[in-house]
């Protein structure tokens, strides 16, 4: 499982409702995407950054993802490039189901220089 991290700077003319907007629009679109399972679109409280924390079943499924359509639609939309980190997800916590452990779905082996012991 990987955590993407995709924040960037908002153009003067999005305020904080204009982007609600556009990310309730927008929300549906990710459904369909080959891969995806999960993401939050965010904005910062201050206002001026915004993005989303992703949840993917694998590095290639985000980086298919990142690569294609939807970085030139974030440079026409916000003039600006993103800023994507990729995080390797170790374990999860969840409130709502309870659940405190491995994320779900095959466990890739540690490399031997990453083994503890």
């Amino acid at each position: 499982m990987i955590t993407v991290l995709v924040l960037y700077d908002l153009p003067a003319h999005i305020d904080r409702e204009a982007c609600r907007q556009h990310f309730l629009k927008i929300a549906p679109d990710f459904l369909g995407v080959p891969g995806f399972i999960r993401k939050q679109f965010i904005h910062d409280v201050n206002g001026g950054v915004a993005g989303g924390s992703y949840i993917w079943e694998s590095l290639a499924a985000a980086k298919a993802f990142y690569n294609g359509p939807w970085l030139e639609g974030i440079r026409a939309r916000y003039g600006c490039e993103p800023r994507v980190t990729c995080f390797e997800t170790f374990a999860i916590a969840d409130q709502a189901t309870a659940y405190a452990g491995p994320p779900p779905g095959p466990l890739v082996p540690a490399k031997p220089e990453e083994r503890v012991g």
